[in-house]
């Protein structure tokens, strides 16, 4: 077992992990803008390698992005599934190479997620869990109900509230959490309950309201995407559910509650070395200002190949050819296009970072 620290490990290892699929690629897609993904994926499929894309039917802001993804995919030969419209988002993120490795990931498969946010995956090759993923993914894909099979594996709305209540109500001496904004009751009185029984309880992110037996504090340095509960430092959990009611009741959201000791030794390293940036976390700029000025460097940031930018290029100069586009034409239209591309990814952007 294996665990990924965003930014530290950055895009690397999940394009390394394509690259060497053999047999077969199932993906799950929430929000996704990388270039290197994504030629990875279709380079998959051109050698020969059984590529599968489970792509979330809407999200705010990035559902033009979604559908347009789905297009170049297809044209590259990979299988496009969308999930059903049943949940109100289907916001888990997963890759599974070979049938074999799983990777179960707090963040999504973009710019701002792995360049600019605090995030974890976990990777692992323990069979089960491997086959409940495949289980969960086929479910999805045909649109059929999922019957959660293991504890470990913790899917929303099915499962989740109980197994993460239940893993609160562990701790007898610690409890660590990274979350955007801890707010469902049942959640928030398991937690105060701990801490009232003398367990240490700190939090990086928010909470819903006052709760004066807990320790807070915010994320320094950069953004904070993910949802993470270390409990005694013998296990955790990590995975894309804040503990929220809606995220825990009428989501697909998904996680791993793991105990893997070199996994749950690096969770509490990085937590204790975030928790003590007590500084750099009462200095952060969370102003509209402040947010607009990072986004713009994000956009400037953007490769021209990347997804967004290069198939607005593309598609106005296949058009190159129509009676009365000249090149002044082309150039003004290209321009127009890119601008608009750019556009969507920045109003996609504005809707990522309001969601927590």
């Amino acid at each position: 077992m294996k665990l990924l620290i965003q930014p530290q490990d950055g895009v690397d290892p999940l394009v390394a992990a394509v690259k060497k699929a053999k047999k077969n690629v199932d993906i799950v897609i929430f929000r996704f803008d990388r270039a290197e993904i994504e030629g990875a994926l279709k380079d998959a499929a051109e050698r020969g390698v059984s590529v599968s894309a489970l792509i979330a039917y809407a999200n705010h802001g990035g559902e033009k992005s979604l559908r347009k993804l789905e297009m170049r995919l297809l044209e590259a030969g990979v299988t496009v599934s969308r999930t059903a419209d049943d949940l109100s988002r289907y916001h888990d993120k997963l890759l599974i190479i070979d049938r074999r490795v799983l990777y179960v990931l707090s963040y999504n498969f973009t710019h701002l997620d792995i360049d600019h946010s605090r995030g974890f995956g976990i990777v692992t090759k323990k069979r089960t869990l491997v086959q409940e993923a495949l289980t969960l993914l086929r479910a999805d894909s045909d649109r059929r109900p999922y019957k959660a099979g293991l504890d470990d594996f913790v899917v929303s709305p099915v499962n989740a509230r109980k197994q993460l209540v239940t893993l609160i109500g562990r701790a007898k001496k610690e409890l660590f959490l990274y979350d955007p904004k801890i707010a469902d009751t049942e959640v928030l009185s398991a937690l105060n309950e701990r801490a009232k029984k003398g367990v240490d309880v700190r939090i990086i992110g928010s909470v819903g309201r006052k709760c004066p037996h807990l320790k807070v504090r915010p994320l320094g340095g950069f953004r904070l995407h993910t949802r993470t509960i270390i409990r005694d430092r013998r296990e955790a959990f990590v995975g894309s559910q804040s503990l929220r009611k809606a995220e825990l009741d009428s989501r697909r959201e998904v996680g791993l509650i793991v105990r893997d000791s070199k996994v749950v030794s690096g969770l509490v390293k990085t937590f204790e070395a975030d928790w003590g940036a007590k500084e750099a976390a009462e200095t952060v700029q969370t102003t509209p200002q402040a947010l607009k000025k990072n986004l713009k460097e994000m956009v400037e940031k953007l490769s021209p190949l990347n997804p967004l930018v290069k198939e607005a290029v593309k598609e106005v100069v296949s058009k190159k050819g129509s009676p009365g586009l000249n090149k002044t034409d082309v150039k003004e239209t290209v321009e127009k296009a890119v601008k608009e591309a750019v556009r969507e990814r920045v109003q996609e952007m504005l809707e990522e970072s309001a969601e927590d």
